[in-house]
C-alpha cells in the first residue's frame, strides 16, 4: 500500500508541476504559443482558456480524494494529451515526446489513485 501511495503522489505532482510549468508558458511565452497554434492550425483564441482548464486540473487533482469532478478533470486531461500527441505527429515537429510522457504519468496517477482509494473508503 505504501508503494501505490508512492506512486500516486510522485506522479500526481509531476503531473501537476508538468501542467503547471505548460501554463505558466502559456501565459509568459505566448508569442511562441501563438506561432505554434497557427502551424498546428488551431485558433490562437484557445490558449487562455487551456491556462484555466489546466490549473483547474491542478487543483482538482490535488485537492480532492475521490469524486466525479475528478473524473471529469481525468478524462479532460486525456483527451488533452491525446489531441496533443496527434497534432505534434501530424506536423511531424518531433515534439511528441511531452505529450507522451504527459499522458504515462496521468495513467500512472489514475489508476494508483483508483486502487490507493478504493482501498481506504
Amino acid at each position: 500500500m505504501k508503494k501505490i501511495k508512492i506512486g500516486y503522489w510522485v506522479a500526481t505532482g509531476l503531473l501537476s508541476l508538468l501542467l503547471l510549468m505548460s501554463s505558466g508558458m502559456y501565459v509568459f511565452n505566448n508569442d511562441v504559443i501563438t506561432a505554434a497554434y497557427e502551424s498546428f492550425g488551431y485558433p490562437t483564441y484557445l490558449i487562455y482558456p487551456l491556462v484555466i482548464a489546466k490549473v483547474s486540473a491542478v487543483v482538482v487533482l490535488l485537492s480532492q480524494k475521490q469524486s466525479s469532478i475528478k473524473e471529469w478533470a481525468y478524462a479532460a486531461l486525456f483527451f488533452e494529451f491525446v489531441l496533443a500527441f496527434f497534432a505534434h505527429v501530424m506536423i511531424a515537429d518531433g515534439e511528441h515526446m511531452g505529450a507522451v510522457i504527459a499522458m504515462t504519468l496521468l495513467l500512472i496517477s489514475y489508476f494508483t489513485g483508483k486502487s490507493l482509494f478504493k482501498a481506504s473508503i
